[in-house]
């Protein structure tokens, strides 16, 4: 062992607390605890123990005296002093400190019970800990080191900040098995090792280059492999999809059974899988190593897919999918692969592996969720998480300024408005011009110096001697001049992006921009502790009064402004513009808006402006359409035709080509009859051609609709909508095949109407009801813009009448 004073540095992978019993005797008083992180470092991975950190939460001075009786009514060691912190209402508190986790835990009830109310008592230990040291992710420590196996052990750990960016080892996991979730075998893709563990015997099969397959006699020895390839190859992260709720589960659930602990994690640590009683969400902790599931993350890094099943991501980011395609029969495939050809098996379940590793490379994934905690300190596989970082980054701000946070009050709150949806004007444009904000809720928080603790020390100032300092909010809301922490916090961020963007680093520019636009959501949402609707309000109302203010600059220059939301304006130049002469127009109103701006709001509030107009796009043709069966304009629904670098291109925003609850046949129909009409052509014989080709069946590839079964088939009692038809349909006739039920726990169906009604794809029995097609899909797409051209679908189909 070492002398205290090893200096190391590297990034935080996992971090876990618990008590630990400093004697023979079980009981609480002799608990203290124990900070565990798992942290990977140039030389490999280092386990990092801090003990006899405290368990700490706040309560106010006035109930210091009460709470103390209280603690030794109840035999519980503690330490409660009073501090010179204060409430957001400005009363005085004491901290609560406790020498273990189930202490505190102890003691919060009581104080509960008592109606004696207690503060920031959710905040975990580790993540205290961490924060309070500015530590996110990258991290310095300090302490006695002692040499294992296979990394190093620190002890009495002393930690700060530390700039560290990581090279983490990655392994693709992947399981087959049975339908009764018996395992068959687990395929594993890394850079150190690619193999598959199948159980089977080696001697029955031909060998075959390409895959590596270690063969097992049984489940037994199958989990047995598992946790030696970890021990050998000791990666740091596993990725996988649904690799939680399937690949994890099952293994946890076999491994039960089998009574062989898991012993996946480092330090020889076993595997904790647990599912939460309230939303259903499943968690696996390995210590030492980070779980990430493609899905979740891509959710978190803001991607949008119409199916997220492997396949279908694959085929639309790598453009190339599993090597059993057929969901009906894939189960039965993998069965028979099982019993007949291992090899083939061996195969398909490495491919599954190679696809989620390739996903996560083409998409950045592990960068992005590496930036995202070097930025906020969250968990690397931390979900959504837009609360947890902004308490990361706010609440050591706070405490330093002589506060503690609030609790939450989801009860008794009142909503902010939403961002600004201009009322459209309908019509078929020539030459519209889009000008946005750039990230504008970010700006108004920088430029009005929207804030928590502003708020709060707003709030104290008085109208008279101090009324200067003040910057006035909606709703009552008044901000601190100097007193503040987001708007630099804000600031800091923009610039860094802006650094990052240059560099084309996009995994880093993203997960900035999904910080930066998550604190308005944070800000107004009442899971927030920092929740209060003077925040939010000062920024969507603000919002409004610059998007109103804006569209009367545009429209004293001549145009005409015909729709806005949020952030965006579009412009009618009123005539025809080249690209070239819009180009001009919109760089002439952004410089000039940003100018006004930054002009009114240093004259109006002494304040510098950070609101930032930009010219995004120039549509040469542009429709807004109305509301259906109405001559109101419609929101957040458009269409328009660009021309980029010599290549035209039609841009849908909310029509029927956008969405995918249309069908295929509507969104060739939109795409060809809007180019036609958008270059002046007369769209009517296209139109009847259209409706005949469909009645004659020449399009009947693409009537299927696509939609997702949002909740279990079972719970679908009074309104049966027609996809649950279908999926009831099709899940018949899987039990009645012997197939697997496909659609009883949510899911994906795809369907067609017939003259009985709609039926599954997959087991299509009546005529296809083209008139539903003609009425439900070609004729909205049409009756959205034909009378902007004086034309009428129902009088373009209708049989011409001979001559008398």
């Amino acid at each position: 062992m070492s002398l205290n004073g090893h200096i190391d540095s590297g990034f935080v992978l996992t971090r876990q607390a618990r008590d630990l019993s400093t004697s023979n005797q079980k009981a609480i008083s002799n608990q203290q605890t124990q900070i565990e992180l798992w942290v990977a470092t140039d030389s490999g991975p280092v386990q990092l123990l801090i003990t006899g950190e405290k368990s700490i939460f706040f309560i106010d001075q006035s109930k210091q005296d009460a709470a103390s009786k209280l603690f030794l009514q109840h035999k519980l060691t503690n330490d409660v002093r009073p501090l010179e912190l204060n409430t957001f209402q400005h009363t005085p508190v004491s901290a609560c400190y406790f020498s273990s986790i189930q202490q505190a835990n102890q003691a919060r009830q009581i104080l509960n019970q008592a109606d004696i109310e207690t503060y920031e008592d959710d905040i975990r230990l580790t993540d205290r800990f961490l924060m309070e040291r500015f530590i996110r992710g990258g991290i310095q420590f300090t302490g006695q080191l002692t040499q294992r196996k296979q990394y190093q052990q620190i002890t009495h750990a002393r930690c700060k900040s530390a700039d560290y960016q990581p090279n983490l080892s990655v392994v693709s996991l992947d399981l087959e098995c049975s339908e009764k979730g018996i395992l068959y075998s687990i395929g594993l893709d890394s850079k150190m090792d690619s193999r598959v563990i199948m159980i089977g015997d080696e001697s029955q099969h031909e060998p075959q280059s390409d895959t590596h397959i270690q063969w097992v006699a049984n489940e037994y020895s199958l989990l047995q492999a598992l946790i030696e390839w970890f021990d050998r190859y000791d990666p740091d992260i596993i990725i996988g999809w649904n690799v939680i709720d399937f690949d994890f589960r099952l293994l946890a659930k076999r491994s039960e059974w089998h009574k062989l602990p898991l012993k996946i994690g480092r330090g020889q640590q076993k595997l904790y899988f647990r599912q939460s009683n309230n939303t259903q969400q499943s968690f696996v902790s390995i210590p030492g190593r980070v779980v990430l599931d493609g899905i979740d993350t891509l959710k978190t890094a803001t991607y949008h897919f119409n199916s997220w099943a492997l396949e279908s991501v694959a085929q639309q980011l790598l453009g190339e999918g599993k090597i059993i395609h057929d969901p009906f029969d894939r189960m039965g495939e993998i069965n028979r692969q099982f019993r007949e050809d291992k090899v083939a098996l061996a195969t398909y379940n490495l491919q599954d592996c190679r696809l989620v590793t390739r996903i996560f490379e083409q998409t950045h994934l592990l960068q992005f969720a590496i930036e995202r905690s070097r930025l906020t300190g969250v968990e690397l596989d931390r979900v959504g998480g837009s609360v947890a970082a902004f308490t990361n980054l706010y609440l050591p701000q706070l405490h330093r300024a002589g506060y503690i946070a609030p609790n939450l009050h989801s009860e008794n709150w009142f909503a902010s408005p939403g961002g600004y949806v201009m009322d459209s004007n309908p019509g078929l444009y020539h030459s519209v011009l889009v000008l946005d904000f750039k990230s504008l809720y970010p700006s108004i928080i920088r430029t009005f110096l929207i804030d928590p603790l502003g708020l709060v020390e707003g709030l104290k100032l008085e109208t008279g001697k101090d009324s200067h300092q003040a910057v006035d909010g909606f709703r009552g809301g008044q901000f601190h001049r100097t007193k503040h922490f987001l708007p630099k916090m804000i600031e800091e961020l923009w610039a860094a992006r802006d650094v990052a963007k240059k560099n084309k680093e996009a995994a880093f520019s993203q997960a900035i921009k999904i910080i930066m636009n998550s604190f308005y959501g944070v800000l107004g949402s009442s899971g927030c502790r920092f929740f209060d609707t003077r925040l939010a309000s000062s920024i969507t109302m603000r919002g409004h009064e610059i998007m109103k203010q804006t569209r009367v600059l545009i429209e004293q220059q001549g145009y005409q402004v015909i729709y806005g939301d949020t952030d965006s304006l579009f412009v009618s130049l009123i005539e025809p513009h080249t690209q070239q002469q819009a180009d001009m127009i919109g760089n002439k109103l952004i410089t000039e808006i940003n100018q006004w701006w930054q002009q009114h709001i240093q004259t109006q509030y002494n304040l510098n402006s950070a609101l930032e107009l930009e010219y995004e796009t120039h549509y040469q043709r542009f429709l807004m359409p109305t509301i259906r069966g109405s001559e109101t304009g419609s929101k957040k629904r458009y269409c328009g035709l660009i021309n980029k670098d010599g290549e035209e291109k039609l841009v849908f925003k909310g029509l029927e080509s956008a969405r995918t609850d249309w069908t295929p046949l509507s969104h060739h129909f939109q795409q060809k009859l809007y180019a036609m009409i958008f270059h002046d052509e007369d769209p009517q014989a296209f139109i009847r051609q259209y409706v005949e080709d469909t009645q004659n069946g020449q399009y009947d590839d693409d009537l299927v609709y696509q939609k997702r079964l949002r909740r279990k088939l079972s719970e679908y009692q009074k309104n049966i909508p027609p996809q649950v038809r279908a999926a009831r349909m099709a899940d018949e006739k899987n039990a009645h095949l012997g197939r697997p039920l496909q659609y009883q726990n949510k899911g994906r169906i795809q369907y067609l109407f017939t003259l009985n009604g709609p039926e599954p794809k997959d087991y299509l029995e009546s005529p296809i009801d083209y008139q539903h097609y003609i009425d439900k899909q070609i004729k909205p797409v049409a009756d959205a813009i034909l009378p902007f051209i004086g034309l009428d679908f129902e009088s373009i189909i209708a049989p011409q009448m001979g001559l008398f």
